[in-house]
């Protein structure tokens, strides 16, 4: 093997194998989200601007003020940021999070979370919903939408993924997403790779940007 391309699922628990890698001369890159052990470069989004992006824009919508759920995820660098980028968004107004739990960045889990969210807080306490990833958002949006109370609240996500960008046509409760551009990421890390293989220097952290897209701006959005 000459260049690992590394997709940590536990930023921190990936140290060791990272380290092996690195003892065996093989350059670790890693994509998408941070990974310790020394990895040779991180190419990811820029995940604070995303969770930043999105709080902006439920701020705008809901005027500086409401009650709103966060759904958290795994234990990863990307999330983290995301979190903190929209926490500091936030910040000083009047918005006011109720609820904060892990979806576990997916569908099936974020569905359980919010139906026990929207038990613990009776209609009308709800106006708004971030989830760190859109799995995660639509999972909110149904469990939205079987407990009839879909149009109480509007939910924002990040990704761009496919399946949000026919959510977000809908134009029903899921409202906005901040999005990656994971082709873009991948490109890089391959070329930032062949150059430390090379013997270039590189820089240790490359941000790629994200934008946000919603209902109104989702035509024009290439998506992945």
């Amino acid at each position: 093997v000459d260049m690992i391309l590394l997709n940590a699922v536990d930023s921190k628990g990936i140290a060791a194998a990272v380290q092996q890698a690195k003892a065996a001369g093989i350059p670790v890159i890693a994509v998408d989200v941070g990974a310790d052990g020394g990895v040779s470069a991180t190419v990811a989004s820029d995940n604070y601007l995303a969770g930043k992006l999105a709080g902006e824009y439920l701020l705008k919508r809901l005027q500086n003020k409401g009650n709103i759920a966060i759904i958290d995820g795994p234990p990863v660098t990307a999330v983290k940021d995301r979190i903190k980028g929209f926490e500091d968004a936030i910040k000083g107004t009047d918005v006011k999070v109720v609820a904060k739990q892990n979806g576990e960045g997916n569908r099936e889990k974020a569905l359980t979370v919010m139906e026990n969210i929207l038990q613990a807080n009776s209609s009308g306490k709800i106006d708004a919903v971030f989830a760190i990833n859109d799995p995660e958002a639509l999972g909110v949006k149904i469990a939205a939408e079987q407990a009839k109370r879909d149009k109480e609240f509007f939910i924002v996500g990040v990704d761009g993924a496919p399946e949000a960008v026919d959510a977000l046509k809908e134009k029903k409760s899921f409202v906005a997403t901040s999005a990656q551009h994971p082709d873009e990421i991948v490109k890089q890390a391959v070329d930032i790779g062949m150059k430390i293989i090379k013997g270039e220097k590189v820089e240790s952290e490359i941000k790629v940007p994200v934008e946000l897209v919603t209902q109104d701006t989702i035509n024009s959005y290439k998506g992945w």
